[in-house]
């Protein structure tokens, strides 16, 4: 009476269909890792370092998108190593980022105040944005490069006086 029933439960079980499967192909990652990629600085400074924004009157920004105190910085890179040819940087999303805008908010006394960020040639950047990315990266030449950015006082209204203080990470992309 067993072999009867494991005869049936084997014979219903190649009666069921068989689902077949295929190997349709294989995805391989590959990327490196760098020991020490460059030495950075802001301004001839450390890679942590303060732009000095201008003293402006609040009557240059009395109106939203008012702009004034363009200033640039640079961040250098030298004692490059790796295979990286070119270079760029990448303003990152953070708390100090107005997701907007991409300008940066101001965290001290002075109101409808912001700060926005500028490329080389003075087209705005706006912070966490990854179309950042598609910008022109700079060649690295005998292991150095200079980035060339700006930052200036952005109106969202009527001014008021007070400090500007803000922040943005960045990180470099090597390429």
């Amino acid at each position: 009476m067993n072999q009867k029933i494991a005869f049936a439960m084997i014979s219903g079980a190649l009666a069921l269909p068989m689902a077949a499967h295929a190997s349709d192909g294989t995805i391989t990652f590959n990327g490196a890792i760098e020991a020490q990629t460059c030495t950075i600085s802001v301004n001839g400074g450390n890679q942590d370092a303060t732009v000095q924004l201008p003293t402006v009157a609040a009557s240059t920004l009395s109106t939203k998108g008012n702009t004034a105190g363009a200033t640039n910085f640079t961040i250098a890179l030298s004692d490059c190593a790796g295979k990286a040819t070119q270079v760029r940087s990448f303003f990152e999303a953070g708390p100090n980022v107005d997701s907007a805008s991409g300008n940066l908010r101001n965290n001290g006394a002075a109101g409808n105040v912001q700060v926005q960020l500028l490329n080389s040639d003075g087209v705005v950047l706006q912070a966490g944005n990854e179309s950042q990315r598609s910008n022109a990266a700079s060649a690295l030449t005998d292991g150095a490069a200079t980035l060339v950015y700006g930052a200036q006082y952005y109106a969202t209204g009527q001014a008021t006086a007070g400090d500007v203080q803000t922040s943005v990470t960045y990180s470099i992309d090597y390429l």
